[in-house]
């Protein structure tokens, strides 16, 4: 029977072949090709949801979402610079796993490690869409869709005793919603001083692993386990509100300093000072400035026939870089015809200080900075003066004993009640960034003024625009806290010429000045009072000593 059986199954397999030879040749012999039928076009709108859904599997933000709008061009941008942007990124990953390698050549038995091959493949990443956000800071904010399902070849060698094993990154995709921010602006290009980036929900990453030609992802549970681990460490990192921020300028190269404290001086007298007038006298008083500082310098009053006058006059002056800036004095003689003469001068560096000391000085007057010029050999008289440096007290804690160690960084100010401000003297910035909108009856030559206990601060005018951006600061030294206090701002335009109409208000607003105590700093944009559609942007912050 089993002789049988296999001589039955090959005269089956063989009859079998002659009909499929048969049929297969009748077929392609005899039968006509038919009309290829045109594919029916239907308009979207007339699809439902489910064929929608095929057709568009992955639709892109900017359709879906009107707050994001399409890149098209940027993903052409990103596709010609791909090749090159290859390179330099592999070139900087290189760079930067280099110190990270050699920490651990000579651990575990590791004798080397490096990349054998390293590219990111020829698919570049897509964005699906881009929002721009707009911000009272001086920033510049930017949330786009991204997703990279690319081809990369990274090849890691690691030699581990006498064994050489190689790991390879495979099929990577990254889906992400990155938040980038660019702060802050600055007039030094790129213009931007850094580059912060935020993940606004977790990202999702698929790659696949070969180790020694096999995928180890393919292990059950390897694959969710290594998924969730990225995912949480990524996010304890990265996901909004922590961030990674890139530098882009140097601190050293902004342009914008804010003030770190408060420079407390006493002229207290000066004695045997040159004699300039007829009589044998001179009418002396002091100038007193700081270098790096664009505000008017301050002045003593004036000692009439004194060659050893006594001031005992005090004067608050705002310091930026306590390391760097230096005190200037200038002794002059007070003529009331023509320039006024010059007795002496001499220079105090800030450095020389300590916090929160009282420091005299007794200053050998000179003609000028040249030490070795002959004109300094002649005695000028002297100037005794009181200097004590006082930072505010959000900053107080980064001063040490000398101010060579003085280190600068932002911090916030919690909100207080009332009774918890605390009273003492303190900086009241009122920053004018700009306006929006103002519209004049007869010109458009827009400058802002600034009402506050009496001072008067006005901005620079700007001719023939309703978008005025001025973007200068305004300073007021107080004794207390403004505690339910208001500053007056109000857009004016003025008329070049002579005119008897040549100045008119655009619109005011009046700033409750209690949040500004509370807080520490407040950043709005105001409608104008008398104004259609005018808007003003005003910036205010508090800082105590």
């Amino acid at each position: 029977m089993g002789f049988l059986g296999t001589l039955l199954g090959i005269l089956g397999f063989g009859i079998g072949i002659l009909f499929g030879l048969l049929v297969g040749f009748f077929l392609f012999i005899y039968s006509e090709p038919k009309d290829v039928e045109d594919p029916v076009i239907r308009p979207l709108h007339e699809l439902d949801s489910s064929a929608l859904q095929e057709i568009l599997p992955e639709i892109p933000l900017w359709v879906k979402n009107p707050d994001y709008d399409r890149a098209d061009w940027l993903n052409k941008f990103i596709s010609d610079m791909w090749p090159y942007l290859d390179k330099a990124i592999c070139s900087m990953i290189r760079n930067m796993a280099q110190p990270i390698f050699a920490e651990y050549i000579g651990k575990y038995q590791i004798k080397a490690i490096d990349f054998k091959t390293l590219s990111l493949g020829t698919l570049p990443p897509v964005i699906y869409g881009l929002k721009v956000f707009e911000t009272n800071e001086k920033e510049l904010v930017m949330e786009p869709a991204l997703r990279w399902v690319g081809n990369p070849n990274i090849v890691l060698g690691l030699k581990l005793l006498s064994l050489q094993i190689t790991v390879q990154l495979v099929d990577l995709q990254i889906f992400a919603a990155p938040r980038i921010t660019l702060k802050p602006l600055v007039p030094t290009f790129p213009c931007f001083a850094s580059i912060v980036v935020s993940l606004m929900e977790k990202p999702h990453v698929d790659f696949g692993m070969k180790i020694l030609g096999g995928d180890i992802m393919s292990i059950p549970g390897l694959y969710r386990f290594v998924q969730e681990t990225i995912k949480k460490q990524i996010a304890s990192l990265y996901l909004w509100p922590s961030s990674l921020e890139i530098p882009v300028l140097d601190a050293s190269t902004l342009a914008i300093k804010k003030p770190v404290g408060i420079l407390h001086v006493n002229v207290i007298r000066a004695r045997k000072l040159l004699k300039m007038d007829i009589l044998g006298t001179s009418d002396p008083y002091v100038k007193l400035s700081l270098t790096g500082d664009s505000l008017p310098a301050k002045k003593t009053t004036i000692k009439k026939n004194n060659l050893n006058p006594e001031w005992h006059e005090k004067f608050k002056l705002i310091v930026k870089e306590p390391h760097t800036q230096v005190l200037r004095f200038e002794v002059y003689d007070w003529d009331k015809v023509g320039g006024h003469d010059v007795l002496g001068m001499q220079l105090v560096p800030l450095k020389l200080l300590t916090t929160y000391e009282t420091k005299e000085f007794k200053l050998e007057l000179l003609k000028n900075t040249n030490n070795n010029s002959p004109q300094n050999h002649k005695k000028r008289g002297h100037i005794e003066v009181e200097l004590t440096f006082v930072p505010f007290k959000e900053d107080s804690c980064k001063f040490s004993e000398s101010l060579d160690s003085y280190e600068r960084k932002e911090s916030g100010v919690s909100r207080a009640s009332d009774n918890e401000v605390e009273a003492g003297a303190g900086l009241l910035s009122v920053i004018v960034q700009g306006a929006e909108d103002v519209e004049g009856e007869r010109h458009n030559n827009p400058y802002a003024l600034v009402l506050f206990r009496g001072e008067r601060k006005k901005t620079k005018m700007i001719r023939r625009t309703r978008d005025p951006i001025w973007d200068e600061e305004f300073q007021f030294m107080l004794e207390e806290p403004p505690l339910h206090e208001k500053i007056y701002v109000e857009v004016m335009s003025k008329r070049r010429g002579i005119s008897f109409l040549s100045k008119e208000s655009l619109g005011h607003v009046e700033i409750n000045l209690t949040d500004v105590v509370h807080n520490g700093r407040i950043n709005e944009k105001y409608h104008l009072i008398n104004s259609k559609n005018g808007v003003i942007h005003v910036e205010i912050g508090w800082r105590t000593i």
